[in-house]
């Protein structure tokens, strides 16, 4: 065992498109260097049984993968008898480190075969001089395969049919316009330049005022953007305004799965929680659905929180729990018992929390 440990390259919490039923289910990963290795959590625990594995020799890595809608964290796994695996992941950072992590464990076990190192894209070897703006703009419009447009709350005022930054730069890579996320940036803020695309909110506009050109378009999903109002798009989205906009309108500080006892039948579920400042509020959604709409959340003002001791079962919990417990109470009086996959994670959340109430 202690042998295994030591071959871990990455763990935690992914969630995953199943093969037959296409339905998808929160699994915790496991990267060793030949393989990446799956388990299924249940009751507050994972469980020893290996659910499933994926052999990485000549696997191939798609990220982004962006053909579902409402999961742009997606990346895809194409194993070398062209079994396709889609696994999505918490945030971007979680989705391109996870990626990065696998693509060189490949190519490891590539080089190790005889192989060769795979050359990688020379910035200044760029080839984005030779790019027609006007079609890449063509290409974004696209009903089917273009950007989609969705609805933004950004310090309290809704913003509608517009995209972030990352966003963008997601589908340049994603449509092989672009080489590198570096590449898409400069291709992006080359639409800006050219009224292709224009800034909306303050974080997008500031940018435009105080950056350079290759600067200025950030790869950041706090920075909006939208076409310019002259254009129409078909299938484009209308601004709601309800009391949930105010909530979901502060600034996400912190994205994670973590493991949540329900409060009536004590059952442990993975959710997905977002914490989010000015307002502070912390929301937690079911990660076979999507990031969209929460299945729950709670205002952090007046909220106490705390660890939980690992050594027995703590009073209102149930189940054969791993450990890494904490406890939120609301200004209610609602007791949350939730765990983290590790103990720094836990540390993490509960500082971030706090820093809220």
């Amino acid at each position: 065992m202690d042998k295994d440990k030591k071959t871990i390259l990455r763990e935690g919490f992914l969630v995953k498109r199943g093969h037959l039923v296409h339905n998808w289910k929160a699994r915790w990963f496991v990267l060793m260097p030949d393989k990446l290795l799956y388990y299924k959590f249940e009751g507050g625990k994972r469980d020893s049984c290996q659910r499933g594995r994926i052999l990485l020799k000549d696997c191939v890595i798609t990220c982004p993968f962006l053909e579902y809608d409402n999961r742009p964290l997606v990346f895809k796994l194409k194993t070398k008898s062209c079994v396709e695996h889609f696994l999505e992941a918490c945030s971007r950072e979680e989705r391109d480190e996870w990626a990065a992590d696998i693509t060189a464990a490949v190519e490891k076990l590539r080089m190790a075969d005889g192989g060769e190192a795979t050359s990688q894209q020379d910035p200044a070897g760029s080839q984005l001089h030779n790019i027609d703006l006007s079609k890449v703009l063509d290409s974004m419009y696209d009903v089917h395969s273009g950007i989609k447009l969705t609805n933004h709350v950004e310090q309290g005022s809704t913003y509608s049919n517009c995209f972030s930054g990352s966003a963008v730069v997601d589908w340049l890579v994603f449509m092989e316009l672009a080489l590198s996320r570096v590449e898409a940036v400069t291709l992006a803020s080359a639409l800006l330049e050219e009224g292709f695309l224009r800034t909306v909110g303050l974080r997008s506009v500031e940018a435009l005022r105080t950056a350079g050109l290759t600067e200025q378009f950030m790869d950041d999903s706090t920075a909006l953007y939208s076409f310019p109002e002259s254009f129409k798009k078909r299938g484009s989205v209308k601004a709601e305004t309800s009391l949930s906009a105010v909530e979901m309108s502060g600034k996400v500080m912190k994205r994670g799965f973590l493991v949540k006892q329900g409060h009536n039948r004590k059952n442990w579920k993975v959710r997905l929680f977002v914490l989010r400042s000015e307002p502070a509020f912390l929301h937690y959604y079911d990660p076979t659905k999507d990031d969209i709409s929460p299945v729950g959340g709670f205002p952090l003002r007046g909220c106490l929180v705390s660890a939980l001791d690992d050594n027995g079962v703590p009073s209102g919990v149930k189940g054969n729990i791993q450990g890494n417990l904490f406890k939120i109470i609301t200004q209610s009086d609602t007791h949350y018992f939730i765990q983290a996959p590790t103990h720094q994670q836990k540390m993490d959340w509960i500082d971030a929390i706090r820093q809220e109430t």
